[in-house]
């Protein structure tokens, strides 16, 4: 029976962590007023997160790629001048250069106040943020097939947007470093691979039934079928200071769902591949971010990433000129060439402390520079 092409709708959710501006640290305690100011002027789209230094913001359901921009540039801008009225910024960037955990505190609601006591620990780390793509797939085993199909890819795109390699004050070593915070909590990662709609159903009601989680909200992987709308949610990449960046790669994710609808309706299929292989790139990624390359698994070799980015390209080309987004798929080889925010975050640190600058300063001319971007217009339009 065929499967009517999806709408393939968009929508984009940023998570923001908000910083004082004279300090540059994270704020413990941002005034109610903040939220309220926001919430009354972007109505529907902003809420508070786990954490109370943090805010979130989604954009409406979106008909192109186009639209979906045009909506984060004005959320952005919005909770950007209101936080400014109180002396604070938002920075779109997966962990602060050297905020502490210890002194974050979580959100007084009751999802939160559930979460914080059945993590623990863990939880109070959580000073990570992420940007979530939904793409609209309303038939429910065409959903369950496109996420084992397109698991695959979650690695590229996570490389794309690296932008956490720091952590209390420390290089890391990753250039995204918000996963190996994420992933301590319980059902993260690659998601598992169904067989059918029936099969996901019956696992989660497993475990709601068994009272290790409310719903599906809780499964935290990279790919999800979202338990609120009918769409593919792709939760695995850091979130870009510069609109550009992060569009970019939900516009290359957005392609990558309707190449492989494109393979299932003409009774083709990405090859599968065990998910320990794809933890391999999904490693990579985090700790690489695009400089050291990915294995291709059809040719057993790492290969480097600007090959897999032309490859992919190719891949999605029919499907960029479908939704009319050639531009910004094309950005991501703007990525390739300047680098990532993790890459700029490290590139600035070190020319400051070339120039004999403390640490402190280093690392508050980083966070200055994430402010500076997270408030860039776009240049693309």
């Amino acid at each position: 029976m065929a499967i009517k092409e999806p709408s393939f709708s968009i929508g984009i959710e940023e998570e923001y962590l908000l910083v004082d501006r004279t300090t540059r640290d994270l704020t413990e305690e941002p005034p109610p007023a903040l939220l309220a100011k926001c919430e009354e002027a972007l109505r529907g789209q902003v809420s508070p997160e786990f954490l109370r230094s943090q805010i979130e913001v989604g954009t409406r359901v979106c008909k192109s790629v186009q639209e979906a921009r045009s909506e984060l540039v004005q959320l952005r801008s919005t909770v950007g001048r209101i936080a400014d009225e109180f002396g604070l910024a938002p920075i779109a960037s997966s962990t602060h250069p050297f905020a502490h955990w210890k002194s974050q505190h979580h959100t007084d609601k009751e999802r939160y106040n559930i979460l914080a006591k059945d993590l623990q620990h863990v939880a109070r780390r959580l000073i990570i943020c992420g940007m979530h793509v939904h793409v609209g797939i309303e038939d429910d085993e065409l959903r369950i097939d496109l996420l084992g199909q397109a698991s695959y890819f979650l690695p590229h795109l996570l490389a794309l947007s690296t932008s956490s390699p720091f952590w209390q004050g420390a290089q890391t070593g990753l250039k995204s470093y918000r996963l190996s915070v994420f992933d301590e909590l319980p059902r993260t990662g690659i998601p598992h691979q169904f067989s059918s709609w029936s099969e996901y159903t019956r696992t989660v009601e497993l475990l709601v039934h068994a009272g290790l989680i409310e719903d599906a909200t809780k499964l935290w992987w990279d790919l999800r079928p979202s338990a609120r709308f009918p769409t593919l949610e792709m939760r695995a990449t850091d979130i870009c200071p510069l609109i550009d960046d992060g569009v970019a790669i939900a516009a290359l994710y957005l392609c990558i769902l309707r190449m492989l609808y494109r393979l299932r309706r003409d009774n083709q299929r990405w090859r599968h591949y065990p998910p320990f292989l794809l933890r391999e790139n999904r490693w990579r990624a985090q700790r690489y971010g695009i400089e050291q390359g990915m294995v291709d698994f059809g040719k057993g070799e790492v290969v480097p990433f600007a090959e897999l980015l032309e490859e992919l390209f190719g891949l999605v080309a029919d499907d960029a000129a479908y939704f009319g987004c050639a531009a910004e798929v094309a950005h991501a080889r703007t990525i390739l060439e300047r680098g990532t925010s993790a890459d700029r975050q490290l590139a600035r640190y070190e020319e400051v402390k070339a120039l004999g600058g403390s640490e402190e300063a280093a690392l508050m001319a980083v966070v200055d520079q994430i402010i500076e971007e997270t408030m860039k217009p776009p240049t693309l339009t």
